[in-house]
């Protein structure tokens, strides 16, 4: 009799723990997806436009035109997340979300991140110098990096994921996407988040490290003309607290405290875990708040890269010219007949 207390008591508290909530929550979290990415792809579609039409002539420019790239794919996943999380989809539509979408969509996140790094780093050679020019206008250097970041993400985490979630579930779990992949398939998952929870830190530090030296450096030059010029210190202060604000602001919450804890869990998954809710709640959150990043990122460009402010203005006024050349042959007609009338 105990133990059939016990475990109706179990069963109450794994219904009170709020899985009609988290369904709730799912479906307002996947509106707001949805609401997120027509802003995502308009913005992201201008910044590819605009970046075709840059010449790859500096370091910069190369790892701008992947981080672009990037964010663009990661907007692309957006609906594929956001139809998954909707309680109408089926169990071979959320299959397809585990299998690709979501492990497509978390590789160019990080994907992304790392290129933010070898910006920070890029900054850090062509105004410190500590290696002199060699590296910091080095384009075969810009390549390589980017090419070696696309290659260890999807090669070394993407495909495996997506070979090692090869099971087939016929109805509808709390965690499908888990339930999909056999032993190895949950250890390598558990393996990739670790390494991706190492690479977001090491970014982080490498990010803070150089924007401050570059800080420094700019500030001290400042100091060595004699120049008191208060607005371009502040210019350039302004510019490395937006940087980090915004990389902090997406990215930390999801990496502080809930992305290794929930991965556990989520691999020893256990149906009566109010933690498990819980935990999944948080990390969907913080997950949307990293999203926002595909929308700030294009911002970002013309803000911070001269080169992409120009090309942008430019091709709008090109546009603005075409425009009016459409319109040209009406306008003669429209005056002659005002003057008859």
């Amino acid at each position: 009799v105990n133990i059939l207390r016990m475990s109706n008591s179990t069963e109450r508290l794994s219904s009170d723990c709020g899985s009609s909530s988290l369904v709730t929550f799912q479906i307002v979290l996947s509106h707001l997806l949805f609401f997120l990415f027509p802003i995502a792809l308009l913005l992201n579609g201008i910044a590819s436009w605009v970046s075709l039409h840059l010449e790859s002539t500096s370091t910069f420019i190369v790892y701008l035109k992947n981080l672009v790239a990037a964010d663009l794919l990661i907007t692309l996943m957006i609906p594929l997340k956001a139809a998954g999380m909707l309680p109408g989809a089926t169990v071979e539509f959320r299959a397809f979300i585990c299998r690709y979408a979501a492990v497509t969509f978390y590789c160019c996140l990080y994907t992304s991140i790392a290129l933010m790094g070898l910006i920070s780093l890029d900054r850090f050679f062509k105004i410190v110098r500590p290696c002199g020019k060699v590296l910091g206008q080095n384009m075969k250097f810009s390549v390589i990096m980017s090419t070696l970041v696309w290659i260890l993400l999807f090669g070394g985490t993407a495909i495996p994921n997506i070979i090692l979630t090869d099971q087939v579930s016929a109805t509808q779990t709390d965690d499908l996407c888990m339930s999909l992949k056999p032993p190895a398939g949950k250890n390598f998952h558990k393996y990739v988040v670790l390494f991706m929870e190492i690479l977001f830190w090491c970014v982080n530090i490498l990010i803070v490290f150089c924007y401050i030296c570059i800080t420094m450096k700019v500030v001290q030059s400042f100091r060595n003309s004699g120049s008191n010029n208060r607005r371009g210190k502040k210019k350039t202060k302004l510019r490395v607290f937006l940087i980090l604000l915004v990389f902090w602001a997406c990215f930390v919450p999801l990496h502080l405290i809930l992305r290794i804890p929930y991965t556990f869990q989520q691999v020893n998954y256990s149906s009566n875990s109010c933690l498990f809710e819980l935990g999944k709640f948080a990390k969907d959150a913080s997950l949307w708040l990293a999203t926002t990043n595909t929308c700030i990122d294009p911002l970002l460009y013309v803000f911070l890269c001269r080169e992409f402010k120009e090309k942008l203005v430019s091709l709008m006024a090109d546009v603005a010219i075409s425009l009016k050349l459409a319109s040209a042959p009406d306008k003669p007609e429209t005056t002659l007949q005002q003057t008859k009338f």
